[in-house]
């Protein structure tokens, strides 16, 4: 008889998170265990505002997020080198039943052609409202490999081997990405 051998199993900490309606993200800066983690998200009333425009206003996110209760802060995360808008903000209520409305009713919907991401958070501490990527925004805007006019453009690595391919090329127009240029 042949003995299948079973698939592997995710990490302990994500089988936790699998299970828990909470979130699917675990954030690395959270210093404690996966069950600390999830005890925090269970009573925090701080939501964590994913996929939001740049050219967003802390306005604009107030009149949105006060529909489900009344807010006692919005943090707007900031490029750590540039101190600009990066694409997300933490917003806090006074309380964990209006977070949980806010979560039911605003995650997906839009906001500024946007559709945003709002999942709880355990907390915010200063210091998080700065973008961990390299150049100082959001690791995956450096990534982006397609035009996102919400969210700067192109991403920073795309950008960067644009910008160097027109200096090289004597500092005429960069080249359309995907179309093949014709050869000297």
């Amino acid at each position: 008889a042949t003995h299948r051998r079973p698939p592997p199993s995710p990490p302990m900490a994500r089988l936790f998170l699998d299970q828990e309606p909470l979130t699917q993200y675990k954030d690395r800066a959270f210093e404690g265990s996966i069950e600390e983690y999830l005890d925090a998200l269970r009573h925090s009333a701080t939501l964590y505002v994913g996929n939001v425009s740049f050219y967003t206003t802390e306005g604009q996110m107030h009149a949105a997020f006060s529909q489900c209760g009344a807010v006692r802060r919005i943090v707007m995360g900031l490029d750590k080198a540039k101190q600009t808008p990066c694409g997300f903000a933490f917003v806090e209520y006074h309380n964990r039943a209006d977070a949980e409305a806010c979560v039911r009713y605003l995650n997906g919907t839009k906001l500024d052609d946007r559709e945003i991401r709002v999942d709880f958070d355990w907390g915010f501490v200063e210091g998080r409202q700065y973008g961990r990527g390299k150049s100082g925004g959001q690791v995956r805007d450096e990534y982006r490999t397609y035009f996102d006019a919400g969210r700067g453009g192109y991403g920073k690595l795309l950008r960067d081997e644009l910008e160097g391919m027109k200096a090289r090329e004597g500092g005429g127009a960069a080249p359309e990405v995907g179309v093949k240029r014709e050869r000297d």
